[in-house]
């Protein structure tokens, strides 16, 4: 029972359904298709800054004295993570779109998530305090190494990253986060103080960028580009994956001989992928109708997460 009020109470899950729902029933199209466009643009950037402002610098610092776990976490999220995503690439590639199974890739590249890693850390009775300096540390590497890591891999797949696109990457992500950092020290408190409306505002413009993306694969024929058969294939990657994420994190931890406390960090941390930095991060790398192809894996893998970690947690805290 207290799983399902889990999951029922995490408003994000029905907002990133709510937007995918949205698009298939109701793509922006035409003049309105440029004003969400103008306003998507800006919640990026909006998101971004916020992260900038939220993540502690001090946070970060303190975090990194923990080498072994924290060094682990890294290695998995941008290493073996990346290896899974690249492989499960290669592999249905033969089955998939092309643009789907680039999507697998992609989702290999991103960070872990920041509030839902933390906060299910925090219901599993975990070390709560380095999950929030993993994941500030995470997704402050992420900002930079994913475009990297994504540019470098996915050449060999025929994507190019011109240097137009390099430098939208600068303005819109790395600007931003840049500023929020360096007026940290003066926003931080507001934006603290009014947790649930920056909140609000963060995820509102996730569901935006996802919207305009899967509304513009709506109108280039998504549906018919990607059958029920395929589909099918791309829930059994899932899977897989999610099973090599979710089990390998926990023996791994297991392993390393890490306490218990700090192996529920690494398993929350290292299996799950951040959607705040996907989605807009596609949203500049691919047109539109190719954008909402690539990130099919990553809606799917971000929402199933969370399903898993749910019971997961309340499981494990009773250990």
């Amino acid at each position: 029972m207290q799983t399902f009020r889990l999951i029922l109470a995490d408003k994000f899950i029905w907002l990133l359904s709510g937007a995918v729902l949205l698009a298939t029933l109701f793509p922006v199209q035409g003049q309105a298709e440029v004003i969400a466009r103008i306003a998507f643009n800006a919640g990026i950037f909006l998101i971004f800054l916020l992260h900038g402002i939220r993540l502690e610098r001090s946070e970060v610092r303190s975090g990194l004295s923990n080498v072994r776990l924290q060094g682990t976490i890294f290695i998995w999220v941008f290493g073996v993570m990346l290896a899974i995503g690249l492989t499960l690439s290669n592999v249905v590639d033969q089955v998939l779109p092309a643009d789907v199974a680039l999507g697998f890739l992609f989702l290999g590249v991103l960070p872990s998530t920041v509030q839902s890693a933390t906060s299910y850390c925090a219901i599993a009775k975990g070390n709560v305090a380095a999950s929030v300096v993993a994941s500030a540390f995470i997704n402050l590497a992420g900002v930079l190494l994913s475009p990297l890591l994504f540019a470098l891999l996915a050449s060999a797949a025929g994507v190019e990253i011109t240097t137009d696109t390099v430098f939208k990457i600068a303005a819109i992500l790395v600007l931003p986060f840049a500023l929020g950092q360096i007026f940290q020290r003066w926003l931080r408190p507001f934006v603290m103080r009014h947790k649930d409306f920056t909140g609000w505002l963060d995820k509102g413009a996730i569901a935006l960028a996802v919207y305009v993306s899967f509304s513009a694969a709506i109108i280039a024929g998504m549906w018919n580009r990607v059958s029920g058969f395929e589909f099918g294939w791309l829930a059994l990657a899932l899977s897989i994956w999610l099973l090599l994420a979710f089990a390998g994190t926990w023996v791994l931890g297991g392993v390393m001989g890490f306490a218990r406390g700090d192996r529920k960090t690494l398993l929350f941390s290292g299996a799950q992928k951040s959607v705040a930095i996907g989605a807009p991060l596609a949203a500049i790398l691919f047109v539109p109708e190719r954008a909402g192809l690539v990130i099919l894996p990553l809606i799917f893998y971000h929402l199933a997460q969370l399903f898993i970690s749910a019971p997961i947690a309340v499981r494990l805290a009773k250990d």
